[in-house]
């Protein structure tokens, strides 16, 4: 490593500020040596092997990160990412880089066709992008990419030309994506949802018909042991609902999946406060947009929050649908949808929230442990299935400790009927919420420490799927494993709602974790063994995050960290001027385990 390496930028040459020689690289250095690794010059990869072309909500949770390094640069990734929006608001949830060829990733841009069969949905003619979403984080991420350099957002003006197009992304899912008429988005495909493997799938799925194997080739076993990836089985149902959706030239509402989630929906309300706070910036008002968060909090509170199982759940809305009720969510449960008509207008939400539980309070303080009306329990089985070894290898390897068998716990209600009876990391997702009622936000406290996620007790980051479901799986891909998103949005829930303690202890583990690992795409809840790519852009940004964060308190870390010394990459108001690193910094990013 040349500890005297150059960036310019434009006319403005500054040196980058390395570790003092003979002293270990800090954790900043590191992971801004992974995000200028995956950096393409115009946006930022996951990872350069098994993700090489731009995702949706990487780029946002990127973009989180490297407002630390470079607001100029955290502007661009959003920016470029906002290029391939669709003529109907959608942004995609993968944007190609034409110089990657075609067999690096499926489903590549031939697969798609975004410019022919997304033609009347207004896909973009010079810019090929999948037709699906992701997660609406990217409103959020441009107001705190703002908040980064303030004078330089401002003379650019980056807000007045993001807003525009994030407005149109919101009345996109509220409008088009309400397929239940509730007031929530819903999710067409597992991967729109961001945890594509989640066992909360695999209900829906299973009325899936898939695809045929012959009929692709899946790159991602390139890249990762089949035994940590989804089965083919499920790859073909994903291909399949793609497929159908393409050939449907991308018009919502005609698909066999059909699924309200409640981090998508907790996402895009989180997204709603960031875009009243950037009008507010531009001086129009933000206080429509701040009373139609809360209006969603509601429908969230009322759709989709188990007070049995004391946390959210999703809303199958095709199984509904298939057992003769009506798409809106009505049941013999009394689950009414919110009382309006569509999504979009100012009624979403308006309705007072009814008494959908029995024997408790109304449904946005219900308390936790409340039997809904018409449950039939259990459906949570009480037990851990027994641990999978990990991928090569017989036995655990030797300097990792054995996961802890959890004590049994006493099996839930059985949800209304819509909700999925599975337990994943996106039901305590809804943290970040403000509005949330106390006694739901204890509620969902008291979860992610019991034993079901095993918070500060048995696991080192929140696991993505229940430690006691029988679908759970410490290295499967989002059946178990633990993903630094997530504890990074658990985390800020945590501080929204003033438990700093448990906040600060998640920051920790987070960032001993990403050091550890070589800030790995996700790691085994129990152990913290790293899985899947290494040099992964969301770990190493969410680190700088968490690291560098305004409410992070001190600086020192454990295990000698610093947040003091480190990489600082320069900014330039000229948005053309392009960014070259002249020293050999020994990047090292997108490698597998």
């Amino acid at each position: 490593m040349d500890r005297t390496a150059q960036l310019v930028t434009s006319s403005t040459e500054r040196s980058i500020a390395y570790d003092p020689p003979g002293s270990p690289p800090s954790l900043h250095a590191r992971a801004a040596r992974v995000l200028e690794a995956n950096w393409t010059g115009a946006s930022t990869v996951p990872s350069r092997g098994l993700y090489p072309h731009q995702w949706s909500w990487d780029s946002a949770f990127i973009a989180i990160g490297l407002r630390h390094l470079s607001p100029l640069r955290a502007q661009t990734e959003l920016e470029t990412l906002l290029t391939a929006q669709w003529g109907d608001g959608r942004i995609p949830h993968i944007v190609f880089n034409p110089s990657v060829p075609l067999d690096a990733y499926f489903p590549s841009p031939d697969f798609w066709r975004s410019s022919t069969a997304g033609r009347a949905a207004g896909a973009p003619r010079t810019v090929q992008t999948s037709g699906i979403v992701q997660p609406p984080v990217h409103a959020l991420a441009a107001w705190l990419v703002h908040r980064a350099d303030p004078g330089l957002s401002r003379s650019r003006g980056f807000l007045a030309r993001v807003y525009p197009r994030l407005a149109a992304w919101h009345r996109y899912l509220l409008h088009r994506r309400d397929l239940g008429g509730g007031g929530l988005a819903s999710v067409v495909h597992p991967w729109e949802q961001g945890m594509d493997n989640s066992p909360a799938w695999d209900l829906p799925l299973s009325r899936v018909t898939p695809a045929p194997a012959r009929s692709f080739r899946r790159a991602d076993l390139d890249h990762g042991a089949a035994e940590d990836r989804p089965t083919d089985l499920d790859y073909g149902r994903y291909v399949r609902l793609a497929a159908d959706y393409r050939d449907a030239g991308y018009a919502d509402g005609t698909g066999e999946f059909a699924v309200e989630d409640p981090a998508f929906n907790a996402l895009l309300i989180a997204s709603e406060h960031a875009l009243a706070r950037i009008a507010d910036e531009l001086g129009a008002t933000g206080t429509a947009r701040h009373a139609r968060a809360e209006r969603l909090t509601q429908a969230l509170v009322e759709r989709l929050w188990h007070p049995a199982s004391g946390m959210f759940l999703c809303r199958d809305l095709r199984g509904l649908a298939s057992a003769g009720r009506d798409t809106a969510g009505r049941d013999a449960v009394g689950q009414a949808s919110v009382g309006h008509t569509t999504v979009g207008r100012d009624a979403v939400g308006q309705a007072p929230v009814g008494h959908v539980t029995a024997g408790a309070a109304t449904v946005g303080h219900a308390t936790a442990g409340a039997v809904t009306a018409g449950d039939r329990g259990p459906v949570f089985p009480p037990h851990r299935p027994p641990a999978r070894p990990t991928a090569g290898h017989e036995t655990p390897a030797p300097d990792l400790d054995p996961a802890p068998t959890p004590a049994p716990a006493p099996a839930a209600p059985a949800p209304a009927p819509g909700l999925i009876p599975e337990r994943g990391v996106s039901g305590l997702v809804p943290l970040l919420l403000p509005g949330l009622p106390r006694d739901i936000v204890t509620a969902l406290l008291r979860t992610a420490a019991g034993p079901h996620f095993g918070l500060g007790t048995t696991t080192r980051l929140l696991p993505s799927y229940d430690l006691l479901g029988e679908a759970f799986d410490a290295h499967r891909y989002w059946r178990g494993p633990a993903w630094f998103n997530t504890a990074w949005l658990v985390e800020r829930g945590l501080r929204t709602h003033g438990e700093r303690q448990q906040a600060d202890a998640l920051r920790e583990s987070a960032l001993e974790l990403a050091a550890a690992t070589d800030f790995a795409e996700y790691v085994d809840p129990y152990t913290g063994e790293g899985c899947g790519a290494t040099g992964f852009s969301w770990t190493a940004a969410l680190a700088l995050d968490l690291l560098h964060g305004e409410s992070a308190g001190d600086t020192t870390l454990p295990g000698g960290m610093s947040a003091t010394h480190g990489t600082t990459i320069a900014n330039s108001t000229n948005s053309t001027n392009s960014t070259t690193v002249t020293a050999d910094m020994g990047f090292k990013g997108g490698n597998r385990r």
